[in-house]
């Protein structure tokens, strides 16, 4: 019998690689792909306004995809919950497609829909392919324990053979027979809202550096990939924090939201290293697709993944609670210019460096200020167009040393690290365009600067910029002392993540080696 099926669009919004798109096509006779605005994911706490920009490109982008097929996007407010029920009596729905989320939040969500689509006799099919792998094999080749160590994963994977191949998306041959019904006021009944519509003031809203949509990922990944030697070459610690052009790929959004399917980004790669002397695992691209892997699996097998209390693999510190820190930290208000530099680009741009958020983050909690981690993920989530849930909480407890890293006493220093690779403070002059007159002598160290320099580059310390809220030198040595406190109360290995079901405990290979790779000194 021919279906009528709605396709929820979630993450994965995009035609290419997006198997439950076309499992939704096979034997319908009618399909209505459905975007959600929930309240709980899309809301001014949690999305900022760069973020929700990317969101409003890439759904406008789908669309226009879905229009070439003579099928269009239906954007619908409220709880699925709440939603579902009311589209099923009224497009009498008999299936539903989705793509799996292995965050909870989804689970729960996922489930209790699932529950109402069986109520109103709707069929339910879901696909994996937000990840390389369904995660749950992953755990399950473990042991039935997620994999602590980034080695001990790639051992798992190589066991599992490579990724399955992308499915090239729907053509206009799968929509035979297929329509999808629209009115003439489709937009006014099922329109992509716009950033004014939604409450944002668009007036102090930069230049789109990262404009969101699938057409955009597919074009940026074919740039890169023309790039055979720097492909080749590609290891992520030789790449700059502080450049005024990303050094890197910035495909990290396309990957979040799904415009870019992560499998069809390893086959390209693999394409492209074919024949070719090319870097390895954890520094190269194929490597640094295993580390979303990696944090993704970690989520899904480590329980209260996001938190410190109740998470079972994580440190548990006794940090401090000062608003006016993280306040500080937050607004780029610390007093030491690399630190505001990235966090003023994080909050115009929507985009930080991957070491530039090791240098904020080891700042923020075990270097300078001991503020809890869980502070900062809350502000990355909300200001970074590729905020992961997974990769997001995997990286803050990895760089607070709480989990996955335990070289506690290797810390950033918030002014020598960012000289490396830029002495002459340009990144600085970019993003504080206050400080663009001091002499690179001091331009780390404004604070410094004799009085003179500072009224001659027409900024004094402690008036037009702060003076610096710690004294790094100090502070970060006493830190490491609380920190050595904190790990000598910890009773568990921290190379173990619990099991399911009983397994026999395995010596895993640490991560020290491989982080000298990943370029975690100061």
């Amino acid at each position: 019998m021919a279906q009528t099926c709605i396709h929820w669009f979630r993450k994965g919004l995009r035609l290419h690689d997006n198997p439950a798109l076309l499992a939704a096509l096979r034997d319908s006779k009618e399909i209505y792909p459905v975007f959600i605005l929930e309240p709980h994911l899309h809301n001014s706490t949690k999305v900022g306004i760069n973020r929700w920009r990317f969101l409003i490109g890439a759904l406008s982008d789908l669309d226009c995809s879905l229009k070439k097929l003579n099928s269009r996007l239906f954007v619908v407010r409220g709880k699925p919950e709440d939603v579902f029920p009311k589209l099923f009596i009224k497009w009498k729905i008999t299936k539903l497609t989705y793509e799996y989320d292995s965050e909870p939040y989804s689970l729960s969500r996922d489930q209790s829909v699932t529950t109402l689509a069986k109520e109103h006799g709707v069929e339910v099919i879901y696909k994996v392919s937000h990840t390389l792998y369904d995660i749950d094999r992953i755990i399950e080749e473990n042991n039935g324990k997620a994999p602590l160590t980034y080695n001990r994963m790639q051992a798992v994977v190589k066991t599992l053979g490579p990724p399955k191949r992308p499915i090239p998306p729907p053509t206009m041959e799968n929509m035979t027979g297929v329509k999808t019904p629209y009115s003439k006021n489709h937009e006014e009944e099922y329109g992509i809202p716009q950033l004014d519509e939604l409450g944002h003031d668009v007036t102090g809203l930069g230049e789109e550096l990262f404009p969101g949509g699938e057409q955009e990922a597919l074009r940026r990944l074919e740039e890169h990939m023309s790039r055979t030697g720097w492909v080749c070459s590609f290891e992520k610690p030789q790449t700059s924090p502080n450049s005024l052009c990303p050094s890197t790929t910035v495909l990290s959004p396309y990957l979040t939201f799904g415009c870019l399917s992560a499998r069809n980004f390893w086959w390209k790669l693999t394409e492209v290293y074919k024949g070719k002397k090319h870097s390895d695992p954890p520094v190269s691209l194929h490597g640094q697709l295993l580390w979303r892997e990696f944090f993704y699996t970690a989520s899904v097998g480590i329980p209260n993944f996001d938190k410190m209390e109740g998470n079972p693999v994580c440190t548990q510190v006794d940090w401090d609670t000062n608003p006016d820190y993280l306040a500080a930290w937050k607004e780029a208000r610390t007093g030491f210019p690399f630190i505001d530099a990235i966090m003023t680009q994080l909050r115009q741009e929507g985009w930080i460096h991957h070491l530039a958020r090791h240098a904020v983050a080891c700042f923020l909690t075990r270097g300078d200020l001991w503020i809890n981690w869980e502070e900062g993920q809350k502000v990355f989530e909300e200001l970074l167009l590729d905020g992961d849930w997974a990769l997001n909480a995997g990286n803050w407890q990895w760089l607070s040393a709480s989990t996955f890293f335990h070289q506690f006493f290797r810390v950033y220093s918030p002014v020598a690290f960012g000289k490396k690779t830029d002495k002459n403070g340009d990144y600085i002059k970019k993003y504080l365009p206050l400080l663009k007159k001091f002499p690179a002598q001091y331009i780390y160290e404004p604070w410094k600067a004799p009085r003179s320099i500072q009224q001659a580059a027409g900024c004094i310390v402690g008036k037009d910029y702060p003076h610096p809220i710690v004294q790094h030198e100090v502070i970060s040595k006493k830190n490491i002392q609380r920190m050595k406190l904190a790990y000598a109360k910890r009773s568990t290995n921290p190379t173990e993540s619990p099991s399911k079901k009983q397994g026999q405990k395995r010596k895993s290979t640490t991560v020290v080696d491989m982080l000298r790779k990943k370029g975690k000194s100061a």
